[in-house]
């Protein structure tokens, strides 16, 4: 905790093909050792495999897929005399965005495709039709949440 006053949010820029901030959030959490042309090819060429597949734009596609995987529950340590409870609160928009980014790409590396793209848009295209590892992610931090429901009133 910041002892003189809270960091601010900085501005994301915008990514060079779609001009969207969620795309260049997204490019930067894709990148590894600093290569980030590298990146940025992996998910257009990722896009481009998800249009041709589906036949809907690519970044409708990425957004929905982002929404789908978005979650709204999960589940925070807490103590309380002496006991650790599993606490269910909701998340903030910034962090939904980020765990939807984070599990998209987790799971995308573990799959069995060749090349990174394939394995993206294959992630992609999953979590736009509500199905694959991200959205069972998903629904397992709401099951949780659900089950721990009893201990909400721990909340502050």
């Amino acid at each position: 905790m910041p002892r003189r006053k809270a960091a601010e949010k900085r501005d994301r820029t915008v990514d060079s093909k779609y001009g969207d901030k969620t795309v260049s959030q997204f490019i930067g959490n894709l990148m590894k050792r600093g290569k980030k042309s590298t990146a940025e090819t992996i998910i257009y060429s990722a896009m481009n495999m998800c249009e041709e597949k589906s036949g809907m734009p690519g970044l409708e596609l990425f957004h929905k897929a982002l929404n789908n995987v978005k979650p709204v529950l999960e589940v925070r340590s807490r103590r309380v005399g002496g006991a650790t409870y599993q606490v269910p609160v909701e998340v903030r928009a910034d962090r939904r965005t980020a765990l939807a980014i984070r599990w998209i790409i987790n799971y995308s590396r573990v799959r069995s495709e060749k090349t990174m793209a394939e394995k993206l848009a294959s992630e992609l295209l999953a979590a736009a039709n509500n199905d694959g590892a991200s959205i069972k992610k998903k629904e397992d931090t709401h099951k949780m949440a659900e089950a721990n429901k009893a201990f909400a009133h721990f909340r502050w």
